[in-house]
């Protein structure tokens, strides 16, 4: 089974440069599950597009215009939201910030 170290200390996890003020972490997973922390910059956008997997996120900083199957919604600090496997979905990042991102399955392009 493929799976993360028991423990993540964010210190020890490499940020990946995706490029248009957006940088991923990946935290614990295995086959059924994956944590991801997603660090935003203002103004930056995390495009409409669709996945087979499970989503749920939390806003753990900044503000955040999410859209999932075509409704919008205004998020900040504490708030977060579900999106159902091969719901259209992405935001834009009004206030800099980070989104703690789980999937079922675990993102196998992330790996």
């Amino acid at each position: 089974m493929l799976q993360s170290n028991i423990f993540q200390i964010s210190a020890d996890i490499d940020w990946q440069d995706l490029g248009a003020g957006i940088q991923r972490q990946v935290f614990g997973f295995d086959d059924r599950i994956m944590m991801v922390k997603v660090k935003f910059e203002k103004g930056a956008i995390g495009v409409l597009h669709q996945h087979h997997h499970t989503q749920i996120s939390y806003v753990e900083s900044g503000v955040f215009e999410a859209t999932i199957a075509g409704e919008d919604k205004l998020l900040q600090q504490g708030d977060g939201f579900y999106v159902p496997p091969n719901a259209i979905h992405g935001v834009v990042c009004r206030e800099a910030g980070i989104l703690v991102d789980v999937f079922s399955p675990h993102r196998e392009d992330f790996l």
